[in-house]
């Protein structure tokens, strides 16, 4: 199913990844002629059937168009997995590698994890910046070093049910929070202790309403110039947390929410609580509006932007993004051979159109975004837009990965729920304890 293995990934905080020790990259990895005829292995973590006959679909073109390159493709490869190989080396260990897990590039780059694509980039004359979006571009990417490239991302909106909003005499989305909240209220229908029918479901565990994803539609930012934790002095942190507790209280308060959010359907499943009618809005990514058509929804769905904090309303249209990286194994012999292939599936327009029409994810590249082969309809259209807006945005890399995003998020649950009474001091702790989790990892 068109995404579901990518944010299976994502939202597993408790996958093994690599540790912070070298991982013994070679230097003699790139001393390979890339025009020699050899097999290179390229480990991937996508598993659907579609997904698997897409990937290699674009194998096949690319040997096309590389007689001499023979790709031997490994699929279902986790992080798990891939870091025991990374970490392993030998001979039988993968040459090109992808992952899912966008927050880990810290990892991978700092640890030498993937090998640092700065030469093969250069010999290639690829200006990147011209190339690839700019948030796509820095999180492949960790204090100044390039250790991989983006193969397709994901974008963040607001999915909303047309025939609710018409009843309800909605006749647009809310661009800001406040207006969201007034949205949501009025499409909340409340049934003794549940509900007929919920506007949003606000609460941290519900299906992408966690901490980061909330945070992308305000200014902010995690870190200060030296490196330290900002989530206590940056404002923007105070106003999200405080303004999600609001709605959460505003919409029935948190136990309330708990127990109709204990009776959804399984996330990737045909009884997702939009698909069935269940919620009136819902945050995700581009991927649900294909779920929902083959969930066989009555109701019309409609996509927009999330809204925006209401003193930034001129940055409306931005949204989080995400997305796969591929790199290239530091013990690989044939690093040039294997740059080819990375060059090619993240390059190359028609490989990058035709992957993404497969997989229903977005474009990598401007000029696939762009280009008139892409498959769009109003609905998507949307989400390709997010993802060239230059607000967008997705949380700074780390060396401990996403170890710190996982931390604040373990404070949200505590305020949302009553346990965490104190928000000041509340960030302060969270802050406090990111900074001595990021000092130990170094």
């Amino acid at each position: 199913m068109p995404g579901m293995p990518r944010k299976a990934v994502l939202a597993a905080a408790s996958i093994a990844l690599l540790t912070t020790a070298c991982t013994g990259q070679s230097d003699t990895g790139a001393t390979d002629d890339p025009n020699a005829s050899t097999t290179i292995t390229f480990w991937h973590g996508w598993s659907a059937p579609a997904e698997v006959k897409a990937i290699q679909a674009n194998i096949d073109r690319f040997e096309k168009e590389h007689p001499n390159i023979k790709v031997k493709v490994v699929g279902n490869i986790n992080d798990d997995k891939l870091n025991q190989a990374l970490r392993a080396g030998g001979s039988k260990g993968p040459d090109v590698v992808s992952s899912f897990t966008t927050s880990n590039i810290g990892k991978f780059c700092s640890s030498g994890a993937f090998a640092d694509l700065k030469p093969f980039i250069e010999k290639s004359k690829l200006d990147l910046d011209k190339i690839i979006p700019k948030p796509m571009l820095e999180y492949t990417q960790f204090e100044g070093t390039r250790c991989a490239m983006p193969l397709l991302g994901d974008a963040y909106g607001l999915y909303y049910n047309k025939d609710a909003f018409e009843k309800a005499g909605i006749k647009a989305p809310p661009k800001t929070w406040s207006e969201f909240t007034e949205v949501a209220k009025k499409l909340t229908k409340s049934k003794g202790d549940s509900y007929e029918q919920l506007g949003f479901m606000p609460n941290y565990h519900g299906y992408e309403t966690v901490v980061d994803h909330y945070m992308s539609q305000w200014d902010h930012a995690y870190f200060d110039k030296d490196g330290k934790s900002s989530i206590a002095e940056d404002p923007a942190f105070a106003e999200m947390f405080t303004y999600q507790k609001k709605l959460v209280e505003g919409l029935g308060g948190f136990q309330k929410l708990e127990k109709y959010r204990n009776t959804f359907g399984d996330e990737w499943g045909a009884k997702h609580p939009f698909q069935t009618g269940q919620v009136a809005m819902q945050l995700d990514g581009e991927w649900r509006l294909g779920m929902a058509k083959d969930a066989g929804v009555k109701f019309d769905i409609g996509t927009a932007p999330m809204p925006v904090a209401d003193d930034e309303v001129d940055e409306y249209g931005k949204g989080f993004l995400s997305g796969t990286i591929m790199g290239i194994a530091p013990q690989s012999k044939k690093q040039n051979a294997a740059w080819e292939l990375v060059k090619y599936m993240t390059t190359d327009t028609a490989a990058v159109v035709a992957f993404a029409n497969a997989i229903h994810n977005v474009p990598s590249t401007f000029a696939a975004l762009k280009s008139p082969d892409l498959t769009v309809d109003p609905g998507f259209k949307t989400f390709l837009d997010i993802a060239q807006n230059p607000h967008s945005n997705t949380p700074p890399a780390s060396v401990n990965g996403s170890t710190y995003q996982t931390t604040l998020q373990d404070f949200g649950y505590q305020y949302e729920s009553g346990k965490a009474k104190d928000l000041k001091a509340g960030l302060k702790k969270t802050a406090d304890q990111i900074d001595r989790d990021i000092e130990q990892a170094k």
